[in-house]
């Protein structure tokens, strides 16, 4: 073969290389393709993680107080019974409430306003505990000086746990507290304050209640009933109410007091009623009375100040003296400092002298009127007679 009739020297080489090329170009347009593509569906990029520090003390105070008292906290549902125009009954769901675990063998104590409406019509109230078992309740006693009720559930042989019982005569205001209840019946809730005042008066759905606790711990519907606990657990008060037009927590809560709650309950599961002896007197708190002792040129003396006397009590009979006070005029009633030669200097030594003794003893009370030391006889009845 000839020069002439042979393919060029660089034919060959020249179509493999084109050959060559576009696949390379081919796949270098898929691999943009599926970039693309794995860009546009994959998941955002995840953010990185930060671990929790330590908690701080007052966050292991506050877990380590919850994680011991919930288990003593239950949940309350009541319902009443209603008469209808044909003369049958029909039950009706009246609300929910707060109770905690007075003994270990089943009994509970909440507000005596929370379980009203079932113990006047005969309904049912049910107890919730915390790890959810439910029992029918029975009402033991009530108190609604204290607004105070003492429910009985049958828990066999089965042993609850108690929350401590502390006092409440030694509180300050500024002291931290911790409330748990079921608000809005959401059970188990913790709500943190501090004491916010003393010896508050308070009207409440069952009466007058006396030396009442306030706080800012979050206090709801729901709450009633509900153990309000100090910085190491233990059992101050008993929440009763708020103060809100709305009726929802505005930081305005109350407590009953634990002494008054100690003294009213034994009796309660004792008796069914308080036995506990009085005088048939509304007092100032020692508080009050302090701040009377600056304005309205008091001597210098320790002791309860009557405010008011209750008809139909002992005080009353033997012509103990109430307090009025109004603008421009004050009529101071009796200071009560003595009771059998014993001295009363505030409400705590009043009280304690009185456990002394028992409904009908007749006792002598020194009491200073108008300048001078009168002698009166009080025959003590019941606290349930008020």
């Amino acid at each position: 073969m000839n020069d002439e009739t042979r393919p060029p020297a660089n034919e060959e080489p020249t179509d493999h290389l084109s050959a060559g090329g576009g696949g390379w170009l081919i796949l270098a347009l898929l691999v943009v393709v599926l970039a693309l593509l794995i860009d546009r569906y994959r998941s955002p990029a995840e953010r990185p993680v930060i671990p929790r520090g330590d908690l701080s003390d007052v966050e292991k105070t506050q877990i380590e107080i919850f994680n011991e008292a919930s288990p003593s906290v239950v949940h309350i549902t009541t319902s009443s019974l209603q008469q209808l125009s044909d003369f049958s009954v029909t039950e009706r769901p009246e609300g929910t409430g707060t109770g905690f675990i007075w003994s270990e063998d089943g009994y509970i104590v909440t507000n005596f306003h929370v379980v009203r409406p079932s113990v006047k019509t005969g309904g049912h109230m049910f107890v919730t505990l915390a790890d959810n078992a439910s029992y029918n309740a029975e009402i033991v006693g009530y108190e609604p000086a204290y607004d105070v009720a003492v429910l009985k559930i049958d828990v066999g042989n089965r042993r609850l746990k108690t929350i401590p019982l502390g006092t409440s005569s030694d509180l300050q205001v500024g002291q931290n507290v911790y409330a748990i209840g079921s608000p809005f019946g959401l059970d188990q809730t913790l709500t943190t304050g501090v004491i916010s005042g003393l010896g508050r008066e308070l009207e409440s759905e069952t009466g007058r209640i006396f030396d009442v606790i306030q706080t800012d711990a979050a206090i709801n519907p729901g709450n009633s009933g509900g153990p309000l606990l100090d910085s190491a657990g233990r059992l101050i008060g008993v929440n009763t109410a708020i103060y809100s037009p709305s009726g929802a927590s505005s930081g305005v809560g109350f407590a009953v007091p634990v002494d008054a709650v100690t003294r009213a309950v034994p009796d309660l599961i004792d008796y069914g009623v308080n036995r506990r002896p009085v005088l048939g007197i509304d007092p100032f708190t020692d508080s009050q009375f302090n701040m009377l002792k600056r304005y309205e040129g008091f001597p210098v003396l320790k002791g309860v100040l009557v405010q008011s006397v209750v008809e139909g009590m002992g005080a009353a009979a033997a012509g103990m003296r109430g307090t009025r006070i109004e603008p421009g005029d004050a009529q101071i009633g009796d200071l009560i400092i003595g009771i059998n030669d014993r001295p009363i200097t505030d409400s705590v030594s009043l009280d304690d002298e009185l456990d002394r003794y028992k409904p009908g003893d007749k006792v002598i009370v020194t009491v200073w009127r108008d300048g001078m030391q009168v002698q009166l006889e009080v025959v003590l009845q019941s606290a349930s007679n008020r």
